[in-house]
């Protein structure tokens, strides 16, 4: 297997991705990588594994994070964005890994490789720690506006994915909103809870915000505009959470010893709800397996953002939601 990695996207570039594909191919003996980036920049920030699974791709185009997507579409095809989806596209890699802007991935995306026939909109889907293990969120920010049958094809989607990356049969759906009663929330999501209910999903209702930690079902669907701000909600829970709890092991008190006692249980929490353990969200919906980063993702981040690619192509996650999907 390749994966196609951008080493110009996060905010440290490149240092954290060089450091991410080495421990990717220690730890994965049948994975080759394609880096693209700034050569100068890649032979500078790091030793590069001396290794005939690595590639490496130079180019002197990046695109910033402020860019426009559309900009970046018409004058930047020689970036790295840009290049490691076309590697995609060439089928010279299997999947594509960038922690860079998404909205230009989302572009070169559409643009080179195309949706899937029979679906109107790709959606950005992203795990989230829970209870019970873990909880598939679609959409965290793709599609702010959305119709009805958007909604339904997201929890297709979602659905079919949850079922590989969790090894589970029939994974349960729910809808976001603000109460578990059908007739609650907008005109959107009250269409959308029929077309649920009449599909052959395993769609247990409306579910509300606490729901996504506590496990009440594999797969939660929302709108893009709401599943970004649940996102960046959980993200800043964990960093507060995290700052709280290592002020609390390091101040002075006569129980001090039973916090640090309780440091490894403590520590566990911390990591659990880490966005590094899950490294990015799959961009589900188009014609091949991407995998967008957090601009801040670390080493150990992107790591595991090459890992969650490795999934998504060995469970076949893009042929099965085609399949689903296929006109009949």
């Amino acid at each position: 297997m390749r994966i196609a990695l951008d080493a110009m996207g996060s905010d440290k570039a490149p240092k954290p991705e060089i450091k991410g594909m080495q421990e990717a191919l220690h730890e994965f003996s049948d994975l080759g990588i394609s880096l693209i980036g700034k050569i100068d920049l890649l032979n500078n920030a790091n030793s590069l594994t001396e290794s005939s699974r690595l590639e490496i791709i130079d180019t002197n185009e990046v695109i910033g994070m402020h860019e426009a997507p559309s900009e970046a579409l018409r004058l930047k095809r020689n970036s790295s964005i840009a290049l490691a989806i076309n590697l995609l596209k060439e089928k010279r890699a299997d999947a594509m890994v960038s922690a860079g802007n998404t909205g230009a991935i989302m572009a070169f995306a559409m643009s080179y490789l195309g949706t899937v026939a029979g679906i109107d909109r790709p959606a950005l889907a992203a795990i989230f720690p829970n209870l019970k293990g873990s909880t598939f969120v679609i959409d965290i920010g793709a599609n702010v506006n959305v119709k009805p049958i958007n909604l339904y094809q997201f929890a297709v989607m979602g659905s079919i994915t949850a079922s590989f990356m969790f090894k589970k049969a029939n994974p349960t759906v729910g809808l976001l909103n603000i109460g578990q009663e059908e007739k609650k929330g907008t005109e959107i999501t009250q269409s959308a809870y029929k077309l649920l209910q009449q599909s052959d999903l395993n769609f247990v209702g409306n579910v509300e915000g606490y729901d996504v930690l506590r496990g009440s079902c594999d797969v939660i669907v929302c709108d893009g505009f709401v599943g970004n701000v649940v996102l960046k909600f959980g993200e800043g829970m964990a960093e507060i959470v995290s700052e709280m709890l290592e002020e609390y092991l390091a101040s002075a008190s006569k129980y001090r010893v039973r916090r640090w006692l309780s440091k490894p249980v403590l520590s566990e929490f911390i990591s659990r709800m880490s966005y590094e353990e899950y490294g990015g969200a799959l961009l589900l919906g188009v014609n091949g397996t991407v995998v967008i980063g957090h601009g801040r993702s670390s080493s150990k981040a992107l790591k595991n953002a090459i890992k969650t690619a490795i999934c998504a192509v060995q469970g076949k996650t893009l042929e099965h939601i085609a399949e689903k999907f296929q006109v009949k």
